[in-house]
């Protein structure tokens, strides 16, 4: 079966001249490059298929396509989060994806509004210097960091996509008014870092006690030379807190695509078995969201993280964009 829908990809993509001629697929890709374009080496070795990646951050390329609107050149959009996939989706401009390729990964991962799927998972954590915090000392909840006995010993990346991805889960699960709050309190207590890796820096170096990240930047620096992680360890919020949110990256064909039955065969390579062991195999050290499929053997299992249940479509960023620059974070 698998040969057989090779051979029909690659006799429907010499039916059209147009890709040998131009860029191939055209990919808005706001994931990791690295990832995506193993995942586009290992589509384009398999089918013959050319792919041209055009990254850019979620927020950057997610505020293009609804300006290109229907004349983006745009094939597919590729996000690290949901909310700039929620964005683009609101705006009326993906395709609607069949059924086989929404059934590629289980209800947890993929929107309610079928318009786009997820590619790939994280979670959130708190990352903690083992110098400073014991186990016994670490917040139950993301929500304890608004307490006054947190001030100044946490940190986080307010402007990045990442961060905005949580607080949008915070505000799916809590409301518009407790998540408002904790803002608030976040602005008084948190030092800000920017990006992830400058906040594990920064805990690893003993200049702030923990910090709230994704889980893939503690792994990927231990599987090199561990040197912005050897004296951090991960805590896991689980029991379904705003903490625990895993969000998930996602994929996405735009209706303006002229290659919409190669666009789609590469999003179902993605989040079929080539595309999800590339997550297995690959030092990306995110998690594999693929119905069966396993993720890199170092992480804890995505099963035993307790994630609190959110409906990626209703992900609001720009609600999020105005909490957070009404509490002065952004």
């Amino acid at each position: 079966m698998r040969l057989a829908f090779l051979c029909g990809l690659v006799a429907a993509a010499l039916a059209l001249p147009a890709l040998a001629q131009d860029d191939g697929l055209v990919v808005y890709n706001a994931q990791h490059e690295a990832l995506t374009q193993e995942w586009a080496d290992g589509f384009s070795k398999e089918t013959g298929i050319k792919v041209t990646l055009r990254n850019g951050s979620d927020t950057e390329l997610g505020n293009q396509l609804l300006q290109e609107g229907a004349a983006s050149p745009a094939d597919l959009f590729l996000t690290e989060n949901s909310p700039a996939q929620v964005l683009v989706d609101n705006a009326g401009l993906f395709e609607k994806l069949p059924q086989d390729i929404l059934d590629e990964v289980p209800p947890a991962y993929r929107p309610s509004s079928g318009n786009w799927i997820g590619i790939a998972a994280r979670s959130t954590v708190f990352a903690y210097n083992t110098d400073l915090l014991k186990p016994d000392q670490l917040p139950k909840s993301i929500m304890d960091l608004a307490k006054p006995e947190w001030k100044g010993r946490w940190a986080a990346s307010p402007s990045g996509a990442d961060f905005q991805a949580i607080v949008a889960a915070m505000l799916s699960l809590k409301g518009e008014q407790a998540t408002a709050d904790w803002l608030k309190a976040m602005k008084d207590n948190a030092v800000a870092y920017r990006g992830n890796t400058a906040a594990m820096k920064g805990v690893n170096a003993g200049e702030v006690q923990g910090a709230v990240i994704y889980h893939y930047y503690y792994f990927g620096d231990k599987a090199k030379t561990g040197e912005n992680s050897n004296k951090v360890a991960l805590h896991f919020f689980k029991g379904q807190d705003p903490g625990a949110f895993v969000s998930t990256s996602g994929g996405a064909v735009l209706k303006s695509s002229k290659h919409k039955a190669e666009a789609l065969a590469f999003l179902k390579w993605i989040a079929g078995k080539g595309g999800q062991d590339v997550l297995k195999t690959g030092t990306s050290y995110e998690y594999a969201v693929g119905v069966d499929a396993e993720s890199n053997p170092a992480l804890p299992p995505l099963s035993s993280l307790e994630a609190p249940t959110v409906d990626a479509s209703g992900l609001d960023s720009k609600k999020v964009t105005e909490l957070m620059t009404a509490a002065g974070l952004i």
